[in-house]
């Protein structure tokens, strides 16, 4: 039956809680259209027909035409019956009289009852819902067809309160920078830790870590410095890191074709700041007791099935109004059951970070005490341990043990960071993308192909392109520690290629038949992470 009013009908004040927010003002017009729909009646049949399915009531009349259906239905408004096609024997149809008239709907059933998308435990609540669909949408056509003009999206409710919320742990995280504590010849050293700087075991002990931070940062400077003087026909000479400073004013110039060499000649420069943008995930909702569309304002009429709700922010709009909402989804961390399988985006908004935590967590454990692991990411730990953890980050978050104390086993962590990457229901390098890495892996020119390769990552939605930076600035560090790990690029490319790529038809022969460009891909990645990103 049509749903009935409660005290929320005339709105209420604005609640610190978007899922019980209402606008103080919303428009009842269509609410009012419902509560006049015509109520549904049920003719029965006055003899017990043996032909009827189990399925069906006393509303069953059996092989009967339409001409008699209509004398049956009398012209009362609602009135509605079953019966067996004549047309086709075996099938059948619902006649519902509205506007006047008989209206005949093939009658389905696969459990439950359907004519169109909607699926319903009885033919009383399939009709009831058909009812205020037909009513509403004729004597409303216009109307509804404008309702979409004037929004409150962008003014009252759901989104403000979402907005504000959001200002308010952006500012907090602004403010509250992560800061690391490492012991370094002998002395307490305090400093915050940002993305790609973590410290090392080797780093923390000075030695080794000092002479390989001190040659890496050279190498950086010497390999700038020869992507500069290729892009401006400059030869270097011993004397070439004088020459720096006025390559890099030179590098600004439209002259230089290549955005690849622009790109890593000013590396130095304030990276660009992301706004990590993301779609609502909406599903089809049936609410209970009136509701109404949070973009519109407008009631949001039926039985079942009335509208969609985003399954990660909560937000409730019209079906038609959907495709209308901004992609400025605000997960909800009471809506997100887990950390595996989530997607990407969701994840890092929900917890508002840069990365998903459980990439940041393993890798910082990693080369903490596992650079020098002899064969790292290509040998595998204990799929049980593997487990525990994954549950122990679904259950914990970031609260999550995954310390030497409790997992000596660095493979172990090294397994639960492929395993996250690999279950992603988006991979990181996205269904939509997978072609376009693909074929740039095929051209033969290898500066040719690093182009293409760097305007497919310019495609990658931010959290995805930040995510792949990151592994892939770890990664090469892992292969700084090849004499140890055994593990080059070539090696991790072949790791990491069907992990962070996958075909979006999922097909066991197209992965075999890209394997060598997947593997190419993240080599390419690796061994060009600095001028790449």
């Amino acid at each position: 039956m049509a749903a009935s009013s409660n005290s929320s009908l005339s709105g209420s004040s604005v609640s610190s809680d978007p899922e019980d927010y209402q606008p103080p003002i919303w428009k009842s017009y269509l609410y009012q259209l419902q509560q006049e729909t015509p109520r549904p009646k049920r003719i029965t049949c006055p003899q017990e027909m043996e032909s009827r399915p189990k399925y069906y009531g006393r509303e069953f009349h059996g092989l009967v035409s339409r001409e008699y259906a209509d004398e049956l239905l009398g012209g009362a408004e609602g009135a509605y019956l079953i019966r067996e096609s004549q047309r086709q024997p075996g099938t059948y149809t619902l006649a519902l009289r509205f506007g006047r008239q008989t209206l005949n709907y093939r009658l389905f059933y696969d459990g439950k009852h359907f004519v169109g998308e909607k699926r319903f435990e009885s033919v009383h609540d399939l009709v009831t819902d058909g009812l205020i669909t037909l009513y509403i949408e004729t004597k409303a056509a216009e109307y509804i067809a404008k309702m979409t003009t004037n929004p409150i999206y962008e003014h009252l409710g759901y989104t403000s309160l979402l907005k504000d919320k959001m200002v308010s742990r952006l500012s907090r995280g602004r403010s509250e920078q992560r800061r690391v504590t490492f012991q370094r010849d002998d002395k307490k050293m305090e400093g915050p830790w940002e993305p790609g700087e973590m410290p090392t075991e080797e780093g923390s002990r000075g030695g080794l870590g000092g002479e390989l931070t001190a040659h890496k940062a050279k190498r950086q400077e010497r390999k700038r410095q020869e992507l500069l003087a290729l892009a401006l026909g400059v030869r270097l000479g011993s004397r070439g890191t004088l020459l720096w400073k006025p390559l890099k004013l030179l590098a600004s110039c439209p002259q230089i074709s290549s955005p690849l060499l622009r790109r890593s000649a000013l590396k130095e420069c304030p990276e660009r700041q992301c706004s990590y943008e993301k779609i609502h995930n909406f599903k089809v909702h049936t609410f209970r007791g009136p509701h109404w569309c949070e973009y519109c304002a407008n009631f949001m009429w039926g039985l079942i099935a009335q509208g969609v709700r985003c399954s990660d922010c909560g937000l409730n709009v019209h079906k038609q109004c959907s495709k209308l909402v901004p992609s400025d989804c605000q997960p909800d961390l009471r809506r997100i059951k887990k950390v595996f399988s989530c997607d990407l985006t969701t994840l890092v908004k929900a917890h508002n970070t840069t990365r998903p935590m459980v990439v940041d967590m393993c890798i910082r454990e990693i080369e903490l005490r596992g650079l020098r692991s002899e064969g790292l990411y290509r040998v595998s730990g204990f799929s049980e341990h593997i487990e525990d953890v994954r549950l122990a980050f679904d259950r914990d978050g970031d609260k999550a043990d995954i310390s030497a104390d409790t997992y000596a086993d660095i493979n172990i962590i090294a397994g639960v960071l492929k395993l996250y990457l690999r279950d992603l229901p988006i991979p990181v390098i996205t269904f939509e993308l997978y072609s376009k890495f693909v074929q740039a892996a095929k051209i033969p020119n290898p500066e040719s192909r690093l182009e293409a390769i760097h305007e497919g990552l310019l495609l990658l939605p931010p959290a995805h392109h930040e995510t792949l930076r990151f592994l892939m600035a770890h990664l090469k560090r892992v292969t700084m520690f090849e004499k140890d790990n055994f593990m080059n690029a070539e090696n991790l490319g072949i790791v990491f290629g069907p992990t962070l790529m996958q075909p979006p038809e999922q097909s066991a022969l197209t992965t075999l038949n890209d394997m060598r460009q997947q593997k190419l891909v993240v080599q390419l990645l690796i061994e060009n992470e600095e001028v790449l990103f």
